[in-house]
């Protein structure tokens, strides 16, 4: 079937608005029928639910089931209201295990029940089974659709098996070898049995030194190993050491952007996971806490200043480079912090040493800080011709530079340390905290030397 280029614009919006209206079923059904399910959730997004309903209910069942499927959370939670709990079941019952899981979890308690009772016996007992695990683990993230095979297997068998098992896997990368109990062994990759004489055991060809995971690993920890190892799919075992599940690639990939979202969000100062569309409260009530921070550090710098309003009354010109000395140091200070929060993401990071790794930041620092210092004496001269003025302003910012360069590459490794997400340390927070330590190092070099 071939697969059509699909543009969403305002042009066709307005048509298929349109055929909506006018309950034009054959244009929405030929409209729709070759066009990818992620690009029909695009355009569902679009529409109010029971204008989405409506056309949904022109499809295919599997297409419905891929659909809903595609939408985000929050949107689906909202659509999924108008459906009731037979509906929902019906197309959850062709879903792959973890996606069906996903979707009865977004369901209030009392139906999460009654889809349950709707889906096949099979299908019920697995997704029973996922939702016991948070959803921040390799058990709340794998699915148990899977192929696996006897050790004690010929070629022939395993072939055979396969055949049967992959009924119900709608993709598969490898063939996951057990014992009579279950335990994983290793695995034989699909083209190393068809080239295998058939009558070879399972147990002469299969891989045993594979990577793995177990149900309580963390999903962070799961992207990376995929990474690192640039694996299609990675097995899941329990603390007995069987086989429970598998994790696949595109798994691993909608968990990346959603913790790459998370942080992003973090490093912007907004405490929780909103949208665009969402409440006015909840966006309010998200960047709140930060800008409260920043009003905090805006009170305190005032009052560092307090401090010193005899210098200030004296000489007036020192005023003028506050704001350079603050945006310079929140700088340095972002650049450090971010480094830092993606290197973090590599396990390696503290095994390399962290003594080296403050070394380096520190050269680094003292480079950029001589660097910068230079430029603004030298400017500070050019144009005011004031040195001594100059020389204060260009060690008060070689210091900020040195001291900010420090505070960004330690704040994320003790927030590392102490548990909490190292992406705290970026934006909002750690910009406070260099304008605090900027302007107590600006107005101490000040005091001591003018």
């Amino acid at each position: 079937m071939a697969v059509i280029e699909f543009e969403l614009t305002k042009e066709f919006r307005d048509r298929f608005q349109e055929a909506l209206d006018q309950r034009d079923d054959q244009f929405i059904r030929a409209t729709l029928e070759d066009v990818k399910a992620a690009d029909v959730s695009s355009l569902l997004y679009e529409f109010n639910s029971e204008e989405s309903k409506y056309v949904m209910d022109l499809l295919p069942i599997e297409r419905q089931a891929e659909i809903i499927n595609d939408l985000d959370e929050d949107t689906r939670r909202e659509f999924l209201k108008i459906y009731n709990s037979s509906e929902i079941a019906a197309f959850v019952n062709l879903l792959d295990s973890d996606d069906a899981a996903d979707i009865i979890n977004e369901l209030p308690i009392q139906q999460r029940e009654e889809v349950l009772s709707g889906l096949d016996t099979e299908l019920r007992i697995q997704v029973t089974e996922l939702l016991r695990y948070e959803d921040n683990v390799a058990g709340g993230l794998m699915a148990k659709e899977l192929i696996k095979a006897r050790a004690d297997w010929t070629v022939v068998q395993c072939i055979e098996e396969i055949r049967k098992q992959a009924e119900k896997v709608t993709t598969f990368y490898t063939v996951y070898v057990v014992d009579n109990f279950n335990r994983l062994l290793g695995r034989v990759p699909i083209q190393d049995l068809i080239v295998s004489d058939a009558n070879k055991l399972v147990a002469d060809i299969y891989e045993e030194d594979i990577v793995r995971v177990t149900t309580s690993t963390d999903v962070r920890e799961v992207a990376e190993i995929m990474r690192r190892y640039d694996l299609e799919s990675v097995p899941v075992v329990n603390v007995q050491g069987q086989l429970v599940g598998r994790i696949t690639i595109d798994d691993i990939v909608d968990v990346i952007t959603e913790l790459a979202e998370e942080e992003r969000q973090m490093m912007a100062g907004i405490s929780e996971d909103v949208e665009e569309d969402d409440s006015v409260w909840r966006n309010a009530r998200a960047r709140l806490p930060w800008l409260l921070i920043g009003i905090l550090g805006g009170i305190l710098s005032a009052r560092i200043m307090g401090v010193f309003e005899d210098e200030l009354a004296r000489i007036t010109a020192i005023a003028f480079f506050i704001p350079l000395i603050q945006a310079t140091g929140g700088n340095v200070g972002i650049q450090s912090s971010s480094i830092v929060v993606q290197t973090l993401a590599n396990p390696g990071f503290v095994d390399e040493g962290i003594w080296k790794r403050l070394l380096k930041v520190f050269l680094v620092a003292l480079l950029n800080a001589l660097f910068l210092s230079v430029i603004v004496y030298g400017l500070n001269v050019l144009f005011d011709g004031e040195p001594r003025l100059s020389r204060v302003v260009s060690i008060a910012l070689f210091s900020v530079v040195i001291f900010a360069s420090l505070i960004g590459t330690i704040t994320p490794l003790i927030l590392n340390r102490m548990g909490f997400n190292p992406a705290l340390a970026s934006g909002p927070f750690i910009t406070t905290m260099n304008d605090l330590l900027g302007l107590g190092i600006y107005f101490s070099i000040v005091h001591l030397l003018l």
